[in-house]
């Protein structure tokens, strides 16, 4: 079979005005870019306020594993499946970051026959909108040096800068730096450092904002710095939230392309799943389901974390009801959950497969604890034998759910019309009863414990007495009615890596919490989680390159 790039660059697309037709979004409110890709412009979006909602549909997963899962390979071809039985669906994703891309993970547009394209642009520049974060990021980042070298009439105590700066790329020799070296005229030095964008709380502040107004309010929300009393000095005690929303304009509005199949395709933002909640833009999901019938859309990594944000900090904050969830799993994944190593995962191991599904059983109760019904979708590979896929079938049986196989990989929409059918059936059914895990005035440490407790299924939270204080301290200052944002390992239920399955009676330590009073939540950090990545041994940048008639190659 021809590569993820060989079939995107086959693709017959469409012009990107005929896809948006399909929503009834008239060519003058689209903004393209090229002839594939547009923008959907503010005033179109703030006309369909008084339209009815789509039926939303989650995607997530169980823990990744380096066996792979595909989640955002069978959102689209569930996006697929469904317009191909008579229904009026879009997908909405995230955009890709540059450092994964020419790192180790690769691209984020899908594979095989589901996939959005342009593949390429959407794995590289695409319509800027990260070069913009990144620069209304950096903006903040020089301004708060420039206020200081000029008299810091505000008394920022330059120890106490919590503002870093940003690129969209690897790069671990920027995780601790040392700026303003040089003599008088180049400032005060001091330490600081780089995160990778999709880590900026910018990033998160465009995904969870409504409009242009709730942009620029979240961004002068932002605390920066702190000064020797401990006070806090926000973006917009610098000045610098009018000009940071200039920057973001454009960003802000969500970007439409297609899938293989010509279906619309919705993908805008791209915050991190760990320091941040790991979803797509709002105002694209809500933009969405005011044009389409059914919404399929994915939250990063496993349910665990990114379900779990997206029920809690998302759809709370958004006002939003998801109507039903996919949970994918591969038979490979379960095999290494089930102890298998990934040389020997060709091999067909029934028991190791049983073994596995404790990890998806585990998520399977998480999911029903917010009252949202859900499926499974077995993301089929040729090497699964009919025994596993059974054995699967079984186990989730079991726990009152159904497992669907699908191979929308190899075989695009016609891969995926059982697991449509079933997620249609489960909507018409009305079962949805959503609830986010916990209550708003919950104070900040149960909601830790709630969620350590019930979804990761910890013993125990162990924080000190300065972590306990400090929450304590937001509490009274206002933000205790905050969602909390757990970062942690993406690989195991608990701070291991490495201990995969379902494991209990586990202890889940807290290192540090950060207030992210823009983004509007509290991240809560478990064990060492890197917001700025380095690349591997061998990254994917060396096999990239132009080929003799200017084609990318490489690029997967």
């Amino acid at each position: 079979m021809a590569s993820d790039i060989e079939i995107a660059r086959q693709a017959k697309m469409k012009p990107i005005q005929e896809i948006g037709s399909v929503l009834d979004i008239p060519s003058d409110h689209l903004l393209p870019f090229g002839h594939d890709k547009a923008k959907i412009s503010e005033e179109f979006i703030k006309s369909l306020d008084d339209r009815e909602n789509g039926k939303l549909i989650l995607m997530t997963a169980i823990n990744p594993t380096p066996a792979g899962e595909g989640k955002t390979t069978t959102t689209v071809g569930l996006g697929d499946g469904l317009n191909a039985i008579g229904k009026k669906a879009s997908v909405c994703l995230r955009e890709a970051s540059l450092g994964p891309c020419f790192g180790m993970k690769g691209g984020a547009a899908g594979g095989g026959y589901a996939q959005v394209v342009p593949m390429e642009s959407m794995n590289l520049h695409f319509t800027g909108d990260f070069h913009a974060i990144t620069s209304a990021h950096n903006l903040l980042s020089a301004m708060i040096d420039n206020h200081i070298y000029w008299g810091n009439a505000l008394e920022i105590d330059s120890r106490r800068v919590t503002w870093r700066r940003v690129v969209d790329m690897n790069d671990r020799a920027l995780r601790t730096i040392t700026t303003s070296l040089g003599g008088v005229v180049n400032g005060y030095p001091r330490e600081a450092g780089f995160d990778i964008t999709v880590a900026s709380e910018v990033m998160a502040i465009l995904c969870l904002s409504n409009d242009l107004e709730d942009l620029q309010k979240r961004l002068g929300d932002i605390i920066v710095a702190y000064r020797r009393d401990r006070s806090p000095i926000y973006c917009r005690d610098i000045g610098a939230d009018g000009a940071m929303t200039v920057l973001l304009q454009q960003a802000m509005q969500p970007n439409l392309v297609q899938t293989l199949e010509n279906n619309p395709a919705f993908v805008h933002g791209g915050p991190f799943a760990n320091i941040a909640h790991g979803c797509n833009s709002v105002v694209a999901t809500k933009t969405a389901l005011k044009l389409s019938d059914y919404v399929v859309t994915e939250a990063g990594f496993g349910a665990d974390l990114g379900a779990e944000k997206f029920f809690d900090i998302k759809c709370r904050k958004a006002g939003l009801a998801p109507d039903a969830v996919v949970i994918v799993a591969t038979i490979r994944a379960l095999k290494m959950n089930g102890g298998v190593t990934k040389a020997d995962l060709g091999e067909a191991n029934v028991d190791a497969v049983v073994k596995g599904c404790d990890n998806l059983g585990r998520h399977i109760e998480n999911v029903k604890q917010f009252g949202v019904p859900a499926v499974v979708a077995i993301n089929h590979f040729v090497a699964d034998t009919d025994e596993e896929v059974q054995a699967v079938k079984d186990y989730v049986a079991s726990m009152g759910t159904e497992a669907v196989l699908c191979k929308h990989w190899a075989e695009g929409s016609k891969g995926t019309i059982d697991l449509a059918n079933k997620v249609v059936e489960m909507i018409d059914g009305g079962a949805s009863q959503f609830a986010p895990l916990y209550p708003d005035d919950m104070p900040l440490f149960e909601k830790i414990e709630t969620i350590a407790k019930r979804i990761y299924r910890a013993d125990e939270v162990l924080a000190d007495k300065k972590i306990r204080d400090q929450l304590r301290q937001w509490e009274e200052q206002g933000f205790g009615n905050l969602p909390v944002c757990m970062a942690k390992t993406q690989y195991s239920f608990s701070t291991d890596p490495d201990l995969r399955g379902a494991p209990t009676g586990h202890s889940m330590p807290v290192r540090e919490v950060r207030l992210s009073a823009g983004a509007g939540f509290i991240v809560v950090i478990c064990g060492e989680i890197m917001t700025m990545p380095g690349l591997p041994r061998k990254p994917a940048a060396e096999s990239i390159h132009l080929n003799a008639d200017g084609e990318i190659e490489g690029l997967f």
